[in-house]
């Protein structure tokens, strides 16, 4: 279970950096050409790999790929969900709450014990 929890800080974390680096230019970099958005971008995902590389080879010693990959699913949406809220402003649609509850069946059906 130690593997699992380093995975998922570390795949947070990682989260954190790829929205940053795939979102933040919408609101930030707007006024600039796109390929000064696009190498800021990439800085920023540099950093984002540095912490999801390891996380997947930790979480792979325990998990399938097929888990990993439902695992950073589901990370992904906690992390962006915050993101579009409070830094982009965006509105909270019930959308949110029904692609949530799409991953609760991905995730049942990747872990349950067969």
């Amino acid at each position: 279970m130690r593997e699992i929890g380093q995975t998922i800080v570390l795949l947070t974390m990682s989260n954190v950096f790829m929205t940053f680096a795939w979102y933040a230019h919408l609101k930030e970099l707007n006024h600039k050409p796109w390929i000064i958005a696009a190498l800021v971008s990439w800085g920023i995902a540099f950093f984002e790999y540095m912490l999801q590389v390891p996380a997947n080879r930790i979480g792979y010693s325990v998990l399938s790929v097929a888990q990993l990959k439902i695992l950073q699913e589901v990370i992904t949406l906690t992390v962006f969900v915050p993101f579009a809220l409070f830094y982009l402003k965006e509105p909270l649609k019930l959308d949110y709450l029904w692609a949530a509850l799409c991953m609760v069946g991905a995730v049942y059906f990747m872990f349950r014990a067969r």
